[in-house]
């Protein structure tokens, strides 16, 4: 499906906001929107002295904001966490000092602060806003939990008021259009890590990562367990991943102490390597979570085991899924069996360097395409 996009001044003009599913599909009869791709990009701005856009992003940097940054934009500080963009007095006196103001949703902290007011206080004072959704809670619960109601609040606030939406897979685009009315584009996520040339994988090695409790991720011990058993059942062993031992829980503390399984504590910057060395890596993702772990994965060649509440058998094929329900609770059964079924694989190639840096280039294009649109369409009005 082609995703088309525009300013909201021309979704009111036609009685209908740009993110519908209405939108998504145009008549024959209807002035067309611009398509935001790489090949066709929507028209420059005419005033920009060389041809610079200042964009202000929230985070101002991380490993997926620094990838998908086009070289023709400035990016505009402050630099800090949390965002000073998200504080509405710092917005106030600044948003005359950028174009395009880039926000990136998916953080507890930001999902806190950018409600209703930091929304009203965004259109207020103009500067077009794109969001990119990197998690969408789930729906349907009978009662959520105060982490969900408040993402969900704030989704709905920020994409009310976005001039245009990104999301990184097809299924997290549908969902965005069915719940919050909006049309998302769908870009991928480039290359998150480059394999070490110098470390090996160990066939028959199961890794769990294990991070401080999240909404929506199962409980440790049960992941722990269940993995252990699949680990077992394939013929392999399982290591426990985590970068900080509190994580873990006293239960795996002690099988790692009488040998049952490999408790490794690592620093952040070690991720990439940790996972290299491994055959599977079990991803505890929440619901609707795009996984840079998952990326990571395929930048190095480890073939990965993840929860059917994601979509992230729509970021790679080399993707076995275990089985939660709706809220992202576990089915342990399913996941012993997934976990015995991926040792039955071989383990994949790295991904390839020369496709990743087309891949990086390509999204950087569409990036800027839309970065064009909005000061564009901010410009003009």
């Amino acid at each position: 499906m082609e995703l088309l996009t525009g300013s909201r001044s021309e979704a009111r003009g036609r009685g209908q906001s740009i993110g519908s599913k209405r939108a998504a599909v145009r008549r024959p009869t209807e002035e067309p929107n611009h398509r935001v791709t790489a090949d066709s990009p929507p028209p420059r701005r005419p005033d920009l002295p060389g041809d610079l856009i200042r964009v202000a992003t929230i985070p101002h940097s991380d490993p997926y904001v620094d990838a998908v940054l086009p070289p023709d934009v400035v990016r505009v500080g402050p630099a800090g966490d949390p965002s000073p963009w998200l504080d509405v007095a710092h917005l106030d006196a600044h948003a005359g000092e950028v174009d395009v103001l880039h926000l990136h949703t998916g953080d507890a902290h930001v999902a806190a602060v950018a409600g209703q007011c930091w929304a009203e206080t965004v259109r207020r004072l103009g500067p077009p806003l794109v969001v990119t959704v990197h998690r969408v809670p789930p729906s349907g619960r009978a009662a959520p939990n105060a982490v969900e109601a408040r993402h969900e609040a704030h989704l709905e606030a920020v994409l009310a008021t976005a001039e245009v939406v990104l999301t990184l897979t097809p299924g997290a685009a549908d969902e965005i259009a069915d719940r919050f009315g909006r049309t998302a584009i769908v870009v991928s996520h480039p290359s998150a890590a480059v394999p070490d040339p110098d470390l090996g994988a160990e066939r028959g090695l199961v890794g769990l990562r294990l991070g401080p409790p999240t909404a929506g991720v199962p409980d440790a011990w049960a992941l722990v367990r269940a993995a252990l058993s699949g680990a077992v059942s394939g013929g392999g062993r399982l290591r426990v991943l985590t970068e900080d031992e509190r994580h873990v829980g006293r239960a795996v503390r002690d099988l790692a102490a009488r040998g049952e399984l490999e408790l490794v504590v690592h620093p952040p910057a070690e991720r990439p390597a940790q996972l290299q060395q491994l055959h599977v890596a079990v991803l505890p993702e929440p619901y609707g979570t795009h996984s840079r772990d998952l990326e990571v994965c395929r930048d190095v060649g480890t073939l990965v085991v993840a929860p059917t509440s994601g979509w992230s058998a729509q970021q790679w094929s080399e993707v076995v899924s275990y089985g939660t329900d709706a809220a992202g609770r576990l089915d342990p059964l399913s996941l012993t069996g997934a976990v015995a079924a991926a040792l039955t694989r071989p383990m994949p190639r790295p991904a390839d360097r020369d496709w990743r840096d087309e891949q990086r280039a390509a999204v950087q294009q569409v990036h800027a395409a839309v970065y064009r649109q909005v000061a564009a369409d901010r410009a003009w009005a």
